[in-house]
């Protein structure tokens, strides 16, 4: 049959992207008896898991109802990252005359060129995650269509019984939908729907200062739009490093951005094409025009359409319930990515369809727990972060020394210009073991592999000091701070034996 597509997109590249994530002309196979291994979700979780089964040799299945690339390719990373691109050379260009560089003839936003840039490369990144890459090369079962399970061992997609052995959940999540009168009917963007846009704002009010809003807040505001940042608590990134969400909101009001900290929305209503937002702040409530607004305020499971009480799958509010090895209520079926997990990145999807892999087709006993994950928000700075903080530490009653290295104490930090930023490492008293880190800087979204690296491996502060970095660079400020660390054990008894050894070398 030929499979409906369930989202039209009109624009320049979109056809392409479309040819490649959910071909029109598209016709399911037929199904190939029982099947090792089902995946539900095309997402990064769910193509990690289908490429990696059949690379294996394994008869895979793999269902998607939307796009093939999921959240990631469609309507996230990837999309978002290319107009950061262009966002960050404002940024720069801003900062030219500091640099010695003089733009007398000034310089010109094209939005509209902009998006269509971060169209083109989505839709040539979209070949990697093709309906023809999985069908033909991979040798893949594709069936697009909404899967739904009939019992515990089968489902159903489009009319057709896919019966399985094993079967992967990966169905994402998507943008959650906060509960403000009149938001709906006045019409708001999500990640969904921001990046069809061909104009750009004069007025954007985004709701949420979590990761996505503080990406496109200040995005937006150097592509030209005057944002208003709104946010219920009292501080940017409720979940990172204090010192890091105090320095990039110092950054966002540099930059222009109106920060409504301690601000929520009760109310939105429409006057012509305008949208008016009533926010209760500092004991009352002001009124916000705005042209255009974007919600960023989480993320919800996708899993209402899958009848999981026909499998006996087990669900909350967060999403499928899964135990340490990622299997759910019931035996044969797993989860992996966003609809399982609580921290929602496509790195944790990837690595959690590998998990699922050796369990679900070895019997391993890979778990959840023994993963150390990193991840990165894309403002500028960036702002990195793997293990423990500061601020998870205090409440789980748990010791750390911590150890700082502030960027403008870094050669290539200060010749850069980007001395706005630091390296924190968190240490396990009386040992060298390193519990998290924090890296506030332009390339922090790289730097934090190394630490990253180093807690995997099991390697120590005192490893890192030893660790030769090209001079120079900003990821010396890592082996700084593991100096930092050195000096400690410094202490006056070992000072006092350095002392005599050199009396005494000193007479011989």
């Amino acid at each position: 049959m030929t499979v409906p597509t369930q989202i039209e997109m009109t624009g320049e590249y979109d056809q392409e992207l479309l040819e490649n994530v959910h071909p029109g002309d598209y016709r399911n196979p037929e199904p190939a008896g029982r099947y090792n291994l089902v995946v539900v979700g095309a997402g990064t979780a769910g193509l990690v898991a289908a490429a990696g089964a059949a690379g294996l040799g394994a008869r895979v299945a793999l269902v998607e109802r939307r796009f093939m690339g999921g959240d990631c390719l469609n309507f996230g990373c990837v999309p978002s990252k290319g107009i950061i691109r262009s966002a960050r050379l404002v940024g720069e260009l801003r900062r030219a005359a500091e640099l010695g560089v003089r733009l007398d003839g000034g310089y010109q936003v094209d939005f509209r060129a902009v998006m269509h840039r971060m169209r083109r490369l989505r839709a040539r990144v979209s070949r990697h995650d093709s309906v023809e890459r999985f069908s033909e090369q991979l040798g893949v079962d594709v069936f697009l269509g909404e899967a739904r399970f009939r019992d515990e061992h089968s489902l159903e997609v489009a009319g057709t019984v896919l019966p399985f052995s094993r079967a992967v959940i990966a169905t994402g999540s998507r943008p959650a939908r906060p509960a403000i009168p009149g938001l709906k009917e006045s019409g708001y963007l999500t990640n969904e729907t921001v990046f069809d846009l061909e104009e750009c704002p004069g007025r954007m009010a985004i709701i949420g200062a979590g990761p996505l809003g503080c990406e496109l807040a200040q995005t937006f505001q150097r592509l030209g739009a005057q944002v208003i940042l709104i946010e219920r608590n009292d501080r940017i990134l409720a979940r990172e490093d204090d010192r890091a969400a105090a320095l990039l909101a110092r950054i966002f009001r540099q930059e222009g951005i109106d920060l409504r900290l301690s601000s929520r929305v009760n109310r939105v209503r429409v006057s012509g094409a305008q949208k008016i937002l009533t926010l209760e702040q500092g004991g009352g409530s002001v009124d916000i025009t705005v042209d255009r607004i974007l919600v960023g305020t989480g993320r919800e499971p996708e899993i209402e359409h899958l009848g999981l009480d026909n499998a006996g799958v087990r669900t909350s509010r967060r999403g499928v319930v899964v135990d340490d090895y990622l299997r759910t209520s019931n035996r044969r079926i797993y989860a992996a990515g966003d609809v399982c997990l609580p921290y929602k990145f496509t790195h944790t999807a990837d690595a959690t369809a590998r998990i699922v892999l050796r369990n679900a087709l070895f019997r391993g006993r890979e778990k959840l727990s023994a993963l150390t994950v990193p991840w990165c928000i894309y403002t500028d700075p960036e702002i990195a972060h793997v293990g423990l903080s500061v601020q998870e530490a205090a409440p789980q009653g748990r010791e750390v020394e911590v150890f700082t290295r502030n960027m403008q104490e870094v050669d290539r930090g200060v010749l850069d210009g980007a001395d706005d930023g630091f390296v924190s490492l968190l240490v396990k008293p009386g040992t060298d073991a390193i519990l998290g880190a924090t890296i506030v800087a332009p390339d922090a979204g790289n730097m934090i592999s190394e630490i990253t690296t180093a807690m995997v491996g099991g390697i120590g502060m005192k490893t890192l000091s030893t660790v030769i970095h090209p001079y120079p660079t900003q990821a010396e400020a890592i082996k700084q701070a593991a100096d930092e660390y050195n000096r400690t054990r410094f202490t006056p008894l070992v000072k006092n034996l350095f002392h005599k050894w050199f009396a005494w070398t000193r007479k011989h």
